[in-house]
């Protein structure tokens, strides 16, 4: 039986959140939750890393790269090259963008994290992320202006979507040896059923 108390999620803050100086800042808004961080580095990301972690196949790069030729008749753009290399782009555009200045990979522990990190994170742009999350507060880019620029959207963290998907993703960016196992004074007031040892 999985022990809920002990999910974890990946949380990577993007060169984005390094080079504007967001990594205290961010970290302070995941750890007020009561979230345990078990993981931590600064680190150059490595390519292929970056296509593994994003995992996806030629049926998705197809599919994509299809829509990106939809839009590009009706933008009246010229079409350059097959469907499936625009949506190997999009792709390369994102690891590009996690691979021109260093990234924070972390792992956090606790009941919910995964979705705990999500509802924090906010949508995926900026421009319509809420108020309060991390993208809605500290960043305005939006698809649109992404895709004006032909770039990645620049939206200061990645975070896991899924439980099995957090597991793959921590795989990737960590070694089980560097993720620590650790109580914090907090979990007593979070996860102890009988608060027992509270008074003096």
């Amino acid at each position: 039986m999985v022990n809920i108390k002990k999910e974890r999620t990946l949380v990577i803050l993007k060169p984005d959140s390094v080079q504007r100086g967001l990594i205290g800042e961010i970290i302070k808004r995941i750890e007020s939750t009561g979230l345990k961080m078990v993981g931590l580095k600064m680190i150059i990301a490595q390519e292929d890393q970056c296509w593994q972690h994003y995992n996806k196949d030629e049926a998705w790069f197809l599919s994509k790269g299809e829509k990106v030729v939809e839009n590009r008749k009706e933008a009246g753009l010229p079409i350059e090259k097959e469907a499936i290399e625009y949506g190997r782009d999009i792709i390369g555009a994102l690891v590009k963008f996690m691979t021109c200045s260093p990234v924070v990979p972390m792992v956090f522990e606790g009941n919910q994290a995964v979705g705990i990190v999500k509802k924090l994170v906010g949508s995926t742009e900026p421009l319509s992320s809420d108020g309060g999350t991390i993208r809605g507060d500290y960043t305005i880019d939006s698809f649109g202006l992404a895709n004006f620029d032909g770039r990645a959207v620049r939206n200061l963290i990645h975070c896991s979507d899924q439980v099995d998907e957090a597991k793959r993703e921590i795989s990737i960016w960590f070694d089980e040896k560097e993720l620590l196992h650790y109580s914090l004074i907090n979990e007593k007031i979070l996860y102890d059923i009988n608060l027992d040892g509270l008074k003096e």
